[in-house]
């Protein structure tokens, strides 16, 4: 692959239109199709290479744009459902410099400085699938995926039937859009492969492929017996702040009854936010 500080305008407007094909086609069998065909480290090189061609010829950014795409558009199975926020995809950090960069710029765009107070809340990022759960008055409206961050699938029926994703919440604002990750423990997984192999039936490559196409299944009835569990972390449209820092508000969800990460940590600095992540990783590699 050719250095990209050599690269010709030409070339590099030809590869920029090989990058969006070929992550369009990655985002399509990940999101909609739940069996990718290439593996996370090779889309996010290619993602990261997409990036760097388009920073070094900025003109030569395309309207399909890799960079401006989240998820993938909905399939027609299901009903769409228009986000009143959007859905937006997480950034990525590959190296402790990236870390202390982040540090940086969220300091620079607050006007802090290096001597200033600015804690993190630091999570696991669960590998599952996406989901926003809106709530009126306490009672849960309607369910939706992702999908292309703007307007995902309607998945209520199926969301209903998750123990993890409560049906109504006492003392909750009047509106409340409360967004997390449908999820399947390796335990579970290995589990529910097992069972589908000795019936014949289709076994899945990973955890994240198997919650989602259980998730995503037309009849409710298939996605009821699957282990599926749910993790609350974040939130879209709100009547009414939940609190004032992000931990304040994660407390919260838990008060109303969702399961929250419990590896979730008030970090101080980028050195204590790569420090719980090496923690956290450590039981991961041993998996």
């Amino acid at each position: 692959m050719k250095d990209i500080q050599s690269l010709t305008r030409n070339e590099a407007a030809d590869e920029l239109a090989r990058l969006a094909k070929s992550l369009g086609s990655a985002n399509k069998t990940y999101y909609q199709d739940d069996r990718p065909d290439i593996s996370d480290v090779e889309y996010d090189q290619l993602k990261r290479r997409n990036t760097a061609i388009e920073t070094k010829f900025p003109d030569l950014k395309r309207k399909d744009s890799p960079s401006d795409q989240v998820g993938a558009a909905p399939t027609s199975g299901f009903q769409k459902i228009t986000h009143s926020v959007s859905m937006l995809s997480l950034g990525n950090a590959f190296t402790d410099e990236d870390v202390v960069e982040f540090d940086r710029s969220i300091r620079k765009y607050l006007g802090k400085s290096k001597t200033d107070q600015l804690p993190f809340t630091a999570e696991p990022k669960i590998d599952g699938l996406s989901l926003s759960l809106r709530y009126e008055q306490g009672q849960l409206i309607h369910a939706a995926t992702r999908g292309d961050g703007t307007t995902g699938e309607n998945v209520t029926a199926n969301a209903r039937t998750i123990k993890d994703i409560p049906v109504t919440i006492k003392n909750a604002p009047k509106v409340l859009e409360v967004r997390g990750e449908v999820y399947m423990s390796h335990a579970d997984f290995a589990a529910l492969n097992s069972t589908q192999e000795k019936q014949g039936g289709k076994t899945f490559a990973n955890p994240r492929n198997a919650a989602a196409g259980s998730l995503r299944q037309l009849d409710a009835t298939i996605t009821e017996k699957r282990p599926l569990r749910f993790f609350a972390y974040a939130w879209g449209s709100l009547s009414a702040p939940l609190a004032e820092t992000q931990s304040g508000a994660i407390k919260k969800l838990s008060d109303f009854g969702f399961q929250i990460n419990e590896l979730t940590a008030l970090c101080q600095s980028p050195d204590q936010m790569i420090a719980h992540y090496r923690k956290i990783r450590r039981p991961i590699e041993a998996l």
